[in-house]
Order: structure tokens, then C-alpha cells, then sequence
């Protein structure tokens, strides 16, 4: 199996994960401090985890590197947004639906590296693309 269909298939069970705990833990609390309180244990997590890997001297030549920090920045922006309004979500609805609509981010991130970086899209891949979005607002909808 490709190294990359194990970290991706780790990286959904993992996100499964971050569903569940984060409902469970958002009753009676605000969604907006839950997602700062889980930025900073996710910082320290990663912080510790480049540190025990012996790659904590690769975070200043990825600083003096302006284009890819400026995107890094991007990045970080936009999934800390995207936590925001998952959290939101998820505190006002049912996993089972915002979990699925939080999907359509695969069918919007294939339509963006069409548009932006340029990688090819089959017919077959399209299907799929559709596909996705159709399970996703099925499963949704109650």
C-alpha cells in the first residue's frame, strides 16, 4: 500500500476522532474558546513531536523563507477558520450531518487544484468528484 493512502486513511480516522471528542466536549462551552484551547494543545503536540524527531532546527530556515512561510501563514489562517466554523457547527448540529458537509472541502479542494495549480482532472476523477458531493448532501440531509 502507498505510504500516502496510509496517512490519508490515519489522517480520516483521525478527523473521525476530532468529531466526536469535540461534541462531547463543547456541551455548556463556548466553541470559539474550545478551538483556541485545541489550537494550543495541537502547537505544543507538533512542537514536541519535531523536537523528539530532531527537526526543531528546521523551523528557522522554513522563517527565512518568505514565500513559503507567507503561504504557511495562509495555511494556518484558513484551518483555523475552518476550525472556527467546524466547532460552530458542531455545537449546533449532529456529527452524523456536519461531518459529511465538513467533506465537501475534498470536492472544493480538487475544484481549486484545477483552477490554481493546474493538475489534470479525468473524466473518471470528475465522476468521483461528484460523486462525493452527492454522498455528502445525502448523508446530510435528515
Amino acid at each position: 500500500m502507498a505510504a500516502w493512502l496510509i496517512y490519508a486513511l490515519l489522517s480520516a480516522a483521525a478527523a473521525a476522532l476530532v468529531s466526536i471528542f469535540g461534541k462531547i466536549g463543547l456541551q455548556n462551552i463556548d466553541a470559539n474558546a474550545a478551538t483556541a484551547i485545541r489550537a494550543v494543545i495541537m502547537a505544543l503536540f507538533l512542537l514536541g513531536v519535531i523536537a523528539v524527531q530532531g527537526k526543531f532546527g528546521q523551523l528557522g530556515s522554513i522563517l527565512a523563507q518568505k514565500k513559503a512561510l507567507s503561504f504557511i501563514v495562509l495555511s494556518g489562517v484558513a484551518g483555523a477558520t475552518s476550525w472556527l466554523f467546524y466547532f460552530l457547527a458542531l455545537k449546533y448540529g449532529k456529527v452524523s450531518q456536519v461531518g459529511p458537509i465538513d467533506k465537501l472541502s475534498v470536492v472544493i479542494a480538487v475544484i481549486l487544484a484545477f483552477l490554481f495549480l493546474g493538475e489534470k482532472i479525468s473524466w473518471l476523477n470528475s465522476a468521483g468528484v461528484v460523486l462525493i458531493a452527492i454522498g455528502a448532501l445525502l448523508v446530510a440531509v435528515k
